[in-house]
């Protein structure tokens, strides 16, 4: 067995079982769902899409982050991010389906409603289904390319050695953040804010970004930690977890902070509407 074969992970049959499963009851739910209620099926389905993205998102951000800082206490890990940000091809799959249930969670995809909505009609430039997904197509394209270049240069990286590739990697994370913080804080309101297309919010897609790398940061934490317990990266120590463990405290605060301020600014509003699609499919 080769080095490669030993960092390898493999399913265990009874794992491998297990996760095909849960697709299966996951799947069953969802076809149900969506012949006896398709609004709730349908918000749940992008609820669902856009919470395993942030992790994607989040995953790729703190991945990019120790390139520009040029951290070497977690290069043993990278390959962690590296799988979670390969999610995002699958992600813009699903997104894309997202066509066939604008009408149910997106009030202005509807053209009579803008003829009699003048908020609706003023925001209709920026918020029409065509407009939509082409935003869709370019957020995922950028996030794709970029991070698949990332990817590449990490394994040349390995197999060349130096810092030519290393160097490389920096500058494609440099842009690849600013991308980034743009791209998906626009993904943010387009996604989620625009379901409640008359709410007026200045924090939420900074929220939604912090709340992304939060809990990208904290699903590396967790399958680090599993597979450490798996006999993988035995090399893992009490100096690594305190490195994530800052991670998670700062991130933590930021998070609070920008959550309460959102929460405690909109009460009343929040409050009036709480009979928002979202709020319906959580119940």
């Amino acid at each position: 067995m080769n080095i490669q074969d030993k960092e390898t992970f493999n399913f265990s049959p009874l794992l491998r079982n297990i996760c095909l499963v849960l697709i299966a009851i996951g799947l069953g739910t969802f076809v149900y769902a969506f012949i006896s209620n398709p609004a709730k099926a349908w918000a749940n389905y992008l609820v669902n899409n856009y919470y395993f993205l942030s992790l994607a998102v989040g995953a790729s951000f703190f991945y990019a982050i120790q390139y520009i800082t040029q951290s070497g206490w977690s290069s043993g890990f990278k390959r962690v991010p590296e799988a979670m940000f390969g999610y995002l091809p699958v992600a813009a799959l699903f997104f894309v389906l997202l066509f066939f249930g604008m009408h149910y969670l997106y009030e202005w995809s509807h053209h009579d409603v803008a003829l009699h909505d003048e908020l609706i009609a003023h925001k209709s430039p920026y918020l029409n289904v065509p407009f939509f997904f082409i935003r869709l197509f370019v957020f995922f394209a950028a996030w794709i390319l970029l991070t698949q270049q990332l990817r590449k240069l990490s394994l040349r990286e390995d197999k060349e050695g130096g810092m030519v590739n290393f160097q490389k990697s920096e500058l494609y994370s440099k842009i690849f953040i600013f991308i980034l913080g743009v791209t998906f804080s626009m993904s943010v309101i387009d996604w989620i804010k625009s379901i409640e297309v008359h709410w007026f919010s200045t924090l939420f897609a900074l929220k939604g970004f912090i709340s992304a790398f939060l809990h990208g940061t904290a699903a590396i934490v967790l399958i680090v930690l599993l597979l450490s317990y798996k006999g993988y990266f035995p090399f893992l120590n009490g100096s690594h977890l305190h490195d994530f463990n800052r991670y998670m405290f700062i991130l933590s605060i930021f998070y609070g902070y920008f959550w309460f301020s959102q929460f405690y600014a909109y009460l009343v509003c929040q409050y009036t509407r709480r009979n928002c699609l979202l709020c319906h499919s959580l119940g």
